[in-house]
């Protein structure tokens, strides 16, 4: 599927199987029989037929060539179209699109990944290469934050991830009775020790207020700004960089990204003293 002639046609993939992560939010898993290769932080657009598209991230393990595997929030009318989908229904995809996580610069060094809400699906791929070769990074640590704890993502695969050697820490903006974990903004779980900033990677996907405060937060601790890298996925339309929606300055979202360097970002991040 890689290397279409024209990536404006979309490939038609069926569906395999339909998760109910959350309410509202839904992972659809797709037959990819030619096999789809794809770098994590990357995108796809998904073609609702009849109705639209739209650009999701890739949240599947990399590893498995024959599944695609993207998780929907239903929040627009195009993304409410695909969650109401079932297995055996088929929707238009292209891709992938986009430039993913700098993961080659970290091999060897830390691994900081820090996820707000939904923020965790592009760096689901991410986590699911560390468990797979635990020599490939020396350390990883994850910060994710959501809104309370009926949306925590993936628990079961958090507890796999842990058991696997990496560092889960997870916070919820309000608690419910019966949970015993940490309360308040992401920015409060990082900690100096949790990483060494002299070989530290950060991989950032949330909420742009999240993402401007995690990286204000873990450039404090000493990751330099360069090696902070956010996905800035907004006002994506056609993938491809030829409309014009998603520019800032020279740079394209879709085309340049979504995923940034800070210094690439800072004056739209609005994030000073960096």
């Amino acid at each position: 599927m890689t290397g279409r002639p024209d990536p404006m046609v979309p490939s038609v993939l069926r569906i395999a199987r339909r998760i109910e992560e959350m309410e509202g939010v839904v992972s659809l898993e797709l037959e990819a029989p030619g096999g789809f290769s794809f770098q994590p932080g990357q995108f796809n657009m998904l073609y609702a037929f009849g109705v639209g598209e739209v650009p999701i991230s890739i949240s599947g393990d990399p590893a498995r060539t024959d599944r695609l595997r993207h998780t929907v929030r239903a929040v627009g009318q195009v993304s409410h179209a695909l969650t109401r989908l079932r297995p055996g229904m088929e929707l238009g995809v292209r891709g992938p699109l986009g430039r993913g996580w700098p993961l080659e610069e970290v091999a060897g060094g830390d691994l900081v990944l820090a996820a707000g809400g939904l923020g965790l699906a592009p760096l689901r791929p991410v986590a699911e290469l560390a468990v797979a070769d635990p020599r490939r990074f020396r350390r990883v640590v994850l910060y994710y934050g959501t809104r309370n704890p009926a949306t925590v993502l993936w628990r079961q695969e958090m507890e796999r991830w842990r058991r696997a050697g990496i560092r889960v820490h997870v916070t919820v903006d309000s608690a419910t009775p019966g949970w015993q974990g940490e309360v308040g903004v992401v920015t409060r779980l990082m900690q100096p020790g949790h990483f060494e900033p002299a070989v530290a990677t950060a991989l950032l996907c949330g909420p742009e207020v999240m993402m401007r405060f995690s990286a204000q937060t873990l450039h404090g601790l000493g990751i330099p700004a360069e090696r902070i890298h956010l996905s800035m996925e907004r006002n994506m339309n056609c993938g491809v960089g030829l409309c014009g929606h998603c520019q800032f300055g020279p740079r394209l979202v879709c085309r340049d990204g979504p995923v940034f360097p800070l210094p690439e970002v800072e004056s739209l991040m609005q994030v000073r003293g960096l």
